[in-house]
């Protein structure tokens, strides 16, 4: 049987090679299935009985026009709004001319589809997050793993997982998307290699550009058009630099508002952060930030968990700022500050603006 399953699983494997392979971490999903009342098929013209005498000449000029007419109506990617790809260094975005209120529930199902967990789904603040999930088509396709780790597939594990954050922004034409990726690596913490501990790895600019393209493909473009729109999205260097004259940290990015509050939040997600909520009138994202030395104690694989011990220690690294983002003139200016809305010049606020330049640079 185990040589039966396994032959079977490593022919589709063969067949589909898919890199991205998260459907094992939840349950699949059923599709729907219309009645049939409700799917019925069009008529051709061809086939209807005829009355009095039809020549043959009239029967092919009805032949041709009703071969060169529709059978239906045409599903393309114009049926849902127009979509483009904008890029800026290894950040990319969907931008699409439908409100945020109509993508919400389409992107919510692109993520259940593909076996994710929601353990974020706020459509208040335009942010869904996925639990944290192994990629499976990582792990070897070797005799064993095709033979015994086909039925028992609970003993085979990666040592990486991923997690994606979707945030949906309101724009003055439609909607803007965007993907981000953090990651998890399991690595021993002593010489016996008996203790392991989760640690943040460095995000994925091809894992968020393959998902970018699998959202466009699930919001109605073919496959071919949405890769391709994804790889050659034409770059927008920016520009973002330490401001030291001023009380508290902060720094400069060379964009007009409306573009810097984007890559802002953007590059708060690509970052780690947690946004709690955010006031675009204010120019005002409230964040959640965790020291980065205790960084990984909230993640899977920690059995301080367990015992209770965990929840102190993610307390203590727990943080809460404000990052106000402001225009001056032609450039935008970004600063930290505390829970209490004061400039904050501390170690940690230093940090988060260094973290905010080197994904803004």
């Amino acid at each position: 049987m185990a040589l039966a399953l396994a032959g079977c699983s490593s022919f589709d494997t063969t067949l589909s090679g898919d890199k991205v392979d998260y459907r094992s971490q939840a349950g699949k999903t059923t599709p729907l299935e219309v009645p049939p009342d409700l799917t019925q098929l069009a008529r051709d013209a061809r086939y209807q009985p005829q009355a009095g005498v039809v020549s043959a000449t009239a029967m092919q000029q009805g032949t041709q026009q009703t071969s060169a007419a529709p059978t239906g109506p045409a599903v393309a990617p114009a049926s849902i709004g127009e979509m483009r790809i904008e890029r800026q260094g290894n950040q990319r975005w969907l931008v699409s001319t439908l409100p945020p209120e109509k993508l919400w529930p389409q992107v919510r199902s692109f993520w259940i589809e593909r076996g994710f967990t929601l353990t974020l789904d706020n459509a208040e603040i335009g942010v869904m997050e996925t639990d944290w999930a192994e990629n499976r088509a990582k792990l070897p396709q070797d005799f064993i793993r095709n033979t015994i780790g086909k039925v028992f597939d609970s003993l085979f594990s990666t040592s990486e997982r991923d997690r994606f954050r979707t945030r949906i922004d309101r724009s003055g034409t439609g909607s803007e998307i965007f993907i981000t990726h953090r990651g998890l690596s399991e690595i021993y913490t002593n010489e016996r290699r008996d203790n392991t501990s989760w640690q943040s790895r460095p995000n994925d600019p091809q894992l968020e550009a393959e998902f970018l393209s699998r959202l466009m493909v699930r919001l109605g473009a073919k496959e071919e058009v949405a890769r391709a729109t994804v790889a050659n999205a034409p770059d927008q260097p920016v520009r973002a630099r330490l401001v030291s004259d001023q009380p508290g940290a902060a720094m400069e990015v060379d964009e007009a508002f409306d573009r810097a509050w984007r890559r802002v939040g953007l590059a708060l997600d690509r970052g780690g952060f947690t946004v709690e909520d955010r006031d675009r009138s204010a120019g005002l994202y409230y964040v959640r930030y965790v020291d980065p030395k205790l960084a990984g104690k909230e993640e899977p694989g920690f059995f301080s968990k367990l015992f209770g011990g965990g929840d102190k220690a993610a307390a203590a690294a727990l943080q809460r700022y404000r990052l106000s983002v402001k225009a001056v003139g032609a450039k935008t200016q970004v600063s930290v500050l505390n829970s209490q809305g004061t400039a904050d010049n501390g170690e940690a606020a230093k940090l988060i603006v260094a973290r905010l330049i080197d994904e803004l640079k």
